[in-house]
């Protein structure tokens, strides 16, 4: 499956190609934008690569550090205010909203961002801190904040983010 047929599986707007490609910003970024500054930052060239993910964040309101990993068909819905920080980790086939902040916690050099696994959808405004792990096809309900490991499936909302 193409990332633009996940977009319209995901979005029950059941946008055309045409909408896709003109007018969401999650698709902008994560085609043009954030491929390009990992490509330069690997090559090093941190500073054009900081300028261009700067770039991105000017025209599509989405912040992605070009070192952030980040899997085939990770749809950014609506987008606007979502931050991914630099260590993050995310799986294929995420479904992120609006607001949402993969951010880090500590100063360590190797990893102070969040993994998020396979399948798994981050509810718009929520905050997922620091170096734990959200296992695959688990559901953080939008405004959580969550400070500890999500294990596979679960669904946890709240502040702080509980089961639920």
């Amino acid at each position: 499956m193409s990332f633009i047929e996940s977009i319209q599986k995901r979005d029950p707007a059941d946008p055309s190609v045409f909408e896709i490609v003109l007018s969401y910003p999650g698709f902008h970024v994560m085609t043009v934008f954030h491929p390009l500054a990992s490509i330069l930052w690997h090559f090093k060239l941190r500073a054009l690569a900081r300028f261009w993910a700067h770039i991105g964040r000017l025209l599509t309101g989405i912040e992605i550090h070009p070192e952030a990993s980040i899997g085939k068909n990770c749809f950014i819905d609506h987008g606007m205010g979502v931050v991914i920080g630099q260590t993050s980790v995310i799986g294929d086939d995420c479904l992120i909203y609006q607001g949402v902040t993969l951010g880090g916690k500590g100063w360590d050099d190797k990893r102070r961002h969040p993994i998020i696994g396979n399948n798994v959808m981050i509810g718009a405004h929520a905050q997922i801190i620091g170096p734990i792990r959200i296992g695959d096809s688990a559901h953080i309900g939008a405004g959580s904040v969550v400070l500890h490991d999500v294990a596979m499936g679960d669904t946890v909302a709240g502040n702080p983010a509980k089961i639920i």
